[in-house]
């Protein structure tokens, strides 16, 4: 009972500590960016549940926010959503949350410098929807083969100051441009104010066709890391024209009359063929 008391005051501090380590941005009123994206299982109380269900979740998750803190990157968004994996995780049978192997950890420590140092300067406070998927989860949830996700160095994010998207792109591909090749900072833009922010490779995609103000970046290298949604073509259906299935003819009604020689034409002479002879 004891043991339990204890593990359950931990949790408390924990939780508390982590979500208190950075000043958290309520959304403007009305405003819920990443309602599109965060189901029931995936949020705060979501969070608690997946948490609770083993103490191997508390320990990580401890180890993991004392590892942020000790280089600098802890409290620039709350550690639990630092742990989200894939939107689609349900579909998947995946986890909601999930700790990325210890090794993977340095990689999202650049991610989150630049977040810290560039985006939210620009755009204001975010929220993270997407970050650390192990490739199984990855492959199902149609993710780049060499995403950046599947090493954790990638986070997807959402402002939580209210914006259009064009200009989110503006904003964002100015810092990119000038930031970006310094800190080898990959940058995408999903559906509505979903942005991919990673540390992997400079380069830039999913901008609105057209856009003269944030031109794709992509290398023939870098196509197996760029997730690019299938683009549809509007097409034309040519349907076939079915002809309307003949009525059956009545067998009681006279045959039809035959169709009247066209009197331009010279008249055929129809010759019988011998019997034996190949036809």
């Amino acid at each position: 009972m004891l043991a339990t008391m204890r593990w359950l005051a931990a949790l408390s501090i924990a939780v508390s500590s982590v979500a208190a380590a950075q000043p958290v941005a309520q959304a403007q009123f009305g405003w819920r960016p990443a309602a599109a994206y965060v189901t029931v299982g995936q949020d705060e109380p979501g969070y608690r549940n997946w948490y609770m269900a083993s103490p191997r979740h508390a320990y990580a998750v401890t180890s993991f926010n004392h590892y942020l803190v000790t280089y600098g990157v802890g409290g620039i968004v709350p550690t639990w959503q630092l742990l989200r994996t894939a939107t689609s995780w349900r579909r998947c049978g995946a986890q909601p949350y999930e700790v990325p192997p210890v090794a993977e950890w340095p990689n999202v420590v650049q991610t989150l410098r630049y977040v810290r140092d560039y985006v939210i300067p620009a755009v204001g406070p975010v929220e993270p929807v997407s970050a650390y998927r192990n490739p199984a989860l990855n492959s199902c949830a149609g993710g780049a083969p060499e995403s950046a996700h599947k090493h954790y160095s990638a986070i997807d994010l959402v402002p939580l100051r209210a914006t259009t998207r064009e200009g989110l792109m503006r904003t964002l591909c100015a810092v990119h441009a000038q930031r970006g090749p310094d800190y080898g900072v990959g940058l995408g833009f999903y559906a509505f104010l979903r942005f991919h922010v990673d540390t992997t490779k400079y380069r830039r995609w999913g901008a609105d066709s057209g856009s003269t103000m944030c031109p794709p970046i992509i290398r023939p290298a870098d196509v197996a890391s760029v997730y690019q949604p299938p683009q549809l073509q509007p097409q034309q259906l040519q349907l076939p024209v079915v002809a309307a299935p003949a009525a059956p003819r009545d067998p009681l009604a006279a045959a039809p009359a035959p169709a009247p020689a066209d009197p331009l034409l010279p008249a055929v002479e129809v010759k019988p063929v011998p019997p034996g002879a190949q036809r």
